[in-house]
């Protein structure tokens, strides 16, 4: 609490309590020498200003040995300057009205604080004091002023708000925006017509996240506006995930700091600074930036600086062109400019008696200067504040005084400054230029900005230009408003600077976080397969549906790849013209055996069954056609159906012959007659009777559990394959193992009669045939559980073919190469076994 022990220290310097014992005669006086105002005139009321009307201070050095000397002050500020101007301005124009305080007369104290809390303290004083050097036998009293105009910055306004709280004088300021002002169980008493850092901190950051700029640089005053206002900012900042990369502040007295803060910016990679500072420590800043030309940084700024023309300097756009931040609305009040001009230094200022002590002029001959000086007054924005203030004051003595347009004022009401504080927190007027004044529970006014833009005019010289504004009383979506493309850029770019920690990670793409660094550096990541980003700078990725795979881009889910052997693609086309190959040898064969069907070697060889057996085998090529197709719940059925009944006809009919071969040589035996229990009947009942039991095993299959189409989603990742899924896998190998059961049994009673004598032993043929026949679906087992996708029905397709083909060359392809090329031995006579010994033996 350094301020509050401040102003102890100074009351007890410049109060004398009691009375003196020895003269016995009580009396009250100010201890040292009086403070007088700059500017000063009496009244029937008196109205208090503090402004920093000089920058500079120049402390005396302190010996402890003698009395110090007067601070001295030095730098005019031009516009604290025309802050008083514009105080008194409001306070003549009310003293000439005869609708506000008609009879009652205003007057003013105008103290200067040279920016320094410690000359506020002496102006302070001055203020609540007055000039006499005793007020008599008591120190309680009257205050001199019943309210004060004043500070412009928050660490000063801080100062004089916990000095005059106690004795419930008012403070209204026009510029002081910190938000600790705010709490008014600390400055009860305390006004401002300027709305509170809170909302132009959380406008900041909400400008900086509208560019896009994620990674920023932050300087701030050393004070309670600058560490306020910047703590507010970095809140917001992260709320709108906005990074800093460094945040720097220093004093106006501290030029170390400022040297390292320089230092830091100039190594940073952010591009954009936001600047919290007070006028003076911008000044500073900018004169160090300058200096060690530090250029093409975009600085976000704030009221304080952003259009103060003190900071326009033959160099200071190479480091502040191009700079955005928000400012006090420029408000027109009639009458002001000739006053400021003209009416001032004629009534005002007139320097005319420059002996007294209290002359204005004695002493401030650098304000007198200042007399033809006009280049500021247009863009004077603050002015209206101060207008506002002394106003706010007016209507509240108004109030207070009762008074009326007919009967004036009355005098005789002694106002307190506590009835002023307490007036001021109901006034509710409207001044000429038509704009509403009024306190909320804070003591402050509605948020209203302007957004502004360094630029350069056609003449060359610097404008603050209008790009936007920033109303806090607007609904939500209208209170920020922007026109970015009359926006000037740093180096006069039309062009939007970039200032970000990453690259923004594109569509397909999330961002990891970088070890160690805010959450605005990150390394963007390609999606996985099967998941997508659609957005810019997505935090994560996101699993596609289960029929949807992402695109090669990782930014959309598409429909996965449908898979299945088709009649279209290459294998399939191979298939099924090996298919409709084998079924045209089968035909031909048969045509073969029709044309000799009256042959030796074609009766035979049991002509029936050959033929049974041949048109198995075209069923058995057949059927493979439906494995080549888009899986359906009529083709899955029967595609293991058909291949399960037709093999086992196909096997009956090879085993009918095999045991028909048995059959026949057992005959031939003296005393057997087994022929007649294996006759053409026969043959055609075990061929019928194994063909049922096959086609009883697939309706209970397709009864209780039939194969159905299926989506395979677990084989590829990005596509499907839309396979038959066999139901009831028992089904399934019920079927394969029926047919490997009389396969076996075939292959094991035509090895039996292989030896049996004869010319042309067929079951030598079987036997072979047997064998390639298991040899293909046992091989078929492993292949087909071991096969992905579409190549687990191939390797069906193909254990098809290879066995049907197998059958047809091995049982049929001799006798068709007897018929054709070996007529001679097509006789019953070799078929007897009656030939030569040099007879050629098939």
């Amino acid at each position: 609490m350094p301020h509050v022990i401040t102003g102890q220290i100074f009351m007890g310097l410049l109060f004398a309590f009691g009375a003196a014992e020895k003269r016995n005669a009580p009396f009250c006086q100010i201890l040292g020498n009086p403070e007088f105002p700059l500017l000063s005139k009496d009244g029937d009321v008196m109205i208090g200003g503090a402004f920093s009307i000089h920058s500079k201070i120049t402390q005396p050095p302190l010996s402890f040995s003698e009395k110090p000397t007067r601070l001295t002050c030095s730098r005019v500020n031009l516009r604290e300057f025309r802050f008083a101007q514009t105080m008194i301005f409001g306070i003549e124009e009310i003293n000439q009205s005869k609708f506000i305080l008609p009879n009652v007369s205003i007057g003013y104290r105008i103290y200067d604080n040279c920016g320094s809390t410690l000359s506020s303290m002496r102006a302070v004083m001055g203020l609540m004091n007055n000039d006499e050097l005793t007020v008599g036998k008591i120190c309680s009293g009257q205050s001199a002023v019943h309210a004060i105009i004043g500070e412009s910055e928050s660490s000063s306004t801080i100062v004089l708000s916990r000095t005059t709280g106690p004795f419930k004088i008012p403070v209204i300021s026009h510029s002081a925006t910190c938000e600790c002002l705010s709490n008014r169980n600390e400055y009860p008493s305390f006004f401002r017509t300027i709305a509170s850092d809170l909302y132009q901190s959380q406008a900041l950051a909400q400008l900086v996240k509208h560019f896009g700029w994620t990674w920023v640089g932050a300087v701030n005053s050393d004070s309670d506006y600058g560490n306020n206002g910047m703590a507010i900012f970095l809140a917001a900042a992260q709320e709108e995930g906005v990074c800093v990369e460094y945040i720097e502040k220093f004093h106006r007295e501290e030029p170390e700091k400022l040297l390292k803060v320089v230092e830091v910016i100039r190594k940073s990679t952010a591009k954009v600074i936001v600047a919290f500072l007070a006028h003076v420590e911008m000044n500073n800043l900018l004169q160090q930036l300058s200096l060690h030309n530090v250029t093409g940084r975009q600085f976000i700024g704030v009221e304080a600086w952003i259009t103060a023309n003190s900071l326009v300097t033959p160099t200071s756009f190479r480091v502040l062109g191009g700079s955005l931040g928000f400012a006090v609305q420029k408000v027109n009040v009639s009458g002001l400019d000739d006053f400021l001009i003209k009416d001032f230094w004629d009534t005002e200022f007139r320097c005319k008696d420059t002996t007294t002590e209290i002359s204005p002029c004695k002493g401030n001959q650098d304000l007198i200067e200042l007399k033809d000086y006009v280049d500021d007054v247009a863009e004077l924005r603050y002015s209206s504040n101060i207008y506002k203030a002394i106003y706010a004051v007016a209507h509240s003595l108004h109030s207070l005084l009762k008074c009326s347009k007919s009967q004036g004022c009355d005098k005789t009401v002694q106002v307190t400054p506590q009835q002023v504080v307490e007036s001021l927190k109901r006034v509710n007027f409207t001044i000429k230029n038509g704009d509403q004044v009024w306190f909320d529970s804070t003591g402050a006014a509605v948020a209203r900005y302007e957004v502004v833009n360094w630029q350069r005019g056609s003449d060359g010289s610097v404008q603050f230009k209008p790009v936007g504004f920033y109303d806090a009383s607007l609904p939500p979506g209208q209170k920020f408003v922007l026109n970015t493309e009359a926006i000037t850029w740093p180096g006069g770019n039309r062009e939007l600077p970039v200032s970000v920690c990453s690259e923004s990670c594109r569509p397909g793409a999330h961002k990891v976080l970088q070890k160690g660094k805010p959450v605005c550096c990150y390394d963007c990541i390609l999606c996985a397969e099967g998941e997508i980003s659609n957005d810019t700078d997505s935090n994560d990725c996101k699993k596609c549906p289960e029929e949807y795979w992402s695109n090669q881009n990782r930014d959309a889910c598409i429909l996965k790849n449908v898979e299945f052997l088709q009649h279209t693609e290459v294998m399939g086309v191979i298939l099924i013209f090996f298919t409709l190959f084998g079924v045209s040898l089968t035909l031909i064969v048969v045509t073969l055996f029709i044309i000799h069907k009256d042959t030796p070697l074609v009766k035979a060889n049991n002509s029936e069954l050959s033929f049974l057996l041949l048109f198995s085998l075209t069923l058995c090529f057949l059927c493979s056609l439906t494995f080549v197709s888009r899986p359906s719940e009529w083709s899955c059925m029967l595609r293991h159906t058909a291949f399960g009944i037709t093999f086992v006809l196909c096997i009956s009919c090879v085993l009918g012959k095999t045991i028909v071969v048995l059959m026949a040589f057992k005959a031939t035996l003296p005393g057997t007659n087994v022929m007649k229990w294996f006759g053409p009947a026969q043959r055609r009942l075990s061929v019928l009777g194994f063909t049922l039991i096959q086609v009883l095993i697939c309706i209970l299959w397709l009864t209780i559990n039939p194969p159905f189409p299926f989506k395979n989603m677990k084989i590829y990742k990005d596509r499907i394959i839309l396979e038959c899924a066999l139901g009831s896998p028992v089904g399934f190998w019920a079927v394969l193992g029926y047919i490997g059961l009389l396969a076996i049994l075939c292959f094991v009673l035509a090895f039996l009669a292989r030896k049996l004598p004869d010319n042309f032993n067929e079951a030598k043929f079987i036997t072979f045939s047997m064998l390639i026949f298991c040899a293909v679906w046992i091989t078929f087992i492993p292949a087909y559980v071991s096969s992905p996708g579409k190549f687990t029905v191939a390797v069906e397709i193909f254990a098809i073919l290879a066995s049907s083909y197998g059958l047809l060359f091995c049982i049929f392809f001799p006798k068709c190469f007897i018929i054709l090329f070996r007529p001679e031995q097509n006789t019953k006579r070799h078929m007897m076994g009656k030939t030569s010994n040099n007879d050629t033996h098939f």
